[in-house]
């Protein structure tokens, strides 16, 4: 049984400043067949509002919150050293490929090589057709040091909750183009993407 919602999710919810409407996350939710057992990939942390919002489904929730790693992966210089670090903090192989992955923030995070070879171990276990959600800082040339905490709310907004924490320190923002990545990110291609009120690019990628 999932736990109680937590003081800080319930704070999130009345809080509109720290709400996101994300109309591609939405659409990417409700073109799930309930009549198909899917995989779901979270590259954040595990939250309840996220595993109640799939667990209507039939559906296998694999999380690796990757915002512990995304500092080893950018030191990583050499090709094959990346490659195993990938493979270390990626979800093992299994029969069952991945269907939908929620990248949140998190790419904005990772450099170049480590935003390439992190989705091109994420496209080797994903099923062709397979859908990535991803939030990416565009207008804004700052963002906060580290990645957001984001939970889906019953209208399909999206809450961060370290919006809710003191102020953050901020670092310089990659401001990723789609050229960018369609670089980085071969074995996908754009399917959607819009401009949030908030200055973020909301992105739908599929394998």
């Amino acid at each position: 049984m999932l736990e109680p919602l937590g003081a800080a999710t319930a704070r999130a919810e009345l809080d509109a400043p720290a709400t996101l409407p994300v109309p591609l996350f939405r659409s990417l939710v409700e073109r799930i067949d309930a009549k198909r057992r899917i995989v779901v990939l979270d590259l954040g942390s595990a939250q309840t509002r996220t595993l109640e919002l799939f667990g209507q489904f039939r559906c296998r929730m694999e999380i690796v919150d990757l915002a512990e790693a995304v500092e080893s992966l950018n030191r990583e210089r050499e090709a094959r050293s990346l490659d195993r670090a990938v493979e270390y903090w990626l979800p093992k192989y299994r029969a069952e490929p991945l269907d939908v992955v929620l990248c949140w923030d998190l790419l904005n995070y990772l450099e170049r090589p480590a935003l390439a070879a992190i989705m091109a171990g994420i496209a080797k276990r994903a099923r062709p057709g397979a859908l990535a959600h991803a939030l990416i800082v565009y207008l804004e040339s700052r963002m906060p040091m580290r990645p957001g905490t984001f939970v889906p709310l019953e209208d399909y907004r999206l809450a961060n909750l370290a919006n809710l924490a003191q102020p953050q320190a901020t670092c310089a923002a990659p401001r990723y183009s789609p050229e960018d990545l369609k670089r980085c990110m071969p074995d996908f291609t754009i399917e959607r993407g819009r401009l949030l009120a908030n200055g973020m690019q909301e992105f739908l990628f599929r394998r």
